[in-house]
């Protein structure tokens, strides 16, 4: 199931618990945060699968903490909230990676179809990138020695020349080659190279 979990960070208690209280009134399981360190260094049990964090806080601010998440890869789209806004801000909001910007006092409707037009966009991602994540899976299966010959087949190298390469047998390359296009699912060398771009082991 989807998680309907949503990160709220502000360091002002009354707004945490009016817009946490907004929120679980449409559905929604809500994780409250006083500031951006406490997420960072307790994350909720359950992956977040939006965090909603106001940009003004102690510490580190809402643009700060949105460098952090990148640098984490942390895949939670962003809304950020400020009472202070302005367009620069909105812009380095943005620019930093948030989904949106919404200025205080928020308001319920446009805060609650921002979640919603953040979610849909990170399950159509989900969608578009479940044939490179399976990709990805099946590669981390491969031996270290067959992610080698995997490396070699999708350069073009022919299996003389990547046994002349590892100082192996012709015959012992092409049984890395039939493992390896077993457990990549792979119908041959053209669909192993498509599968090596996908996920970044050869530039296109």
């Amino acid at each position: 199931m989807t998680s309907r979990l949503i990160a709220l960070i502000d360091d002002q208690p009354e707004v945490l618990q009016a817009l946490g209280d907004l929120l679980a009134a449409f559905g929604y399981e809500i994780a409250r945060f006083p500031d951006a360190i406490s997420f960072l260094t307790t994350p909720p049990a359950t992956p977040a699968a939006c965090i909603v964090c106001d940009v003004r806080m102690p510490d580190l601010d809402g643009i700060s903490f949105m460098h952090k998440l990148t640098e984490q890869r942390h895949p939670a789209p962003v809304i950020l909230i400020s009472g202070h806004a302005d367009v620069p801000m909105a812009v380095d909001a943005i620019k930093a990676g948030a989904f949106d910007f919404i200025e205080k006092p928020v308001d319920d409707r446009k805060l609650v179809a921002a979640i919603n037009r953040a979610l849909t966009q990170q399950a159509e991602l989900a969608n578009k990138d479940q044939p490179e994540r399976d990709i990805a899976q099946r590669f981390e299966k491969l031996t270290p020695r067959e992610a080698e010959v995997f490396d070699m087949v999708a350069s073009g190298l022919t299996s003389h020349a990547i046994a002349s390469e590892l100082g192996i047998s012709v015959r012992t390359v092409e049984s890395y080659r039939a493992q390896i296009m077993e457990k990549m699912q792979a119908s041959g060398v053209a669909t192993l190279v498509r599968q090596a771009i996908r996920i970044g082991r050869l530039q296109p």
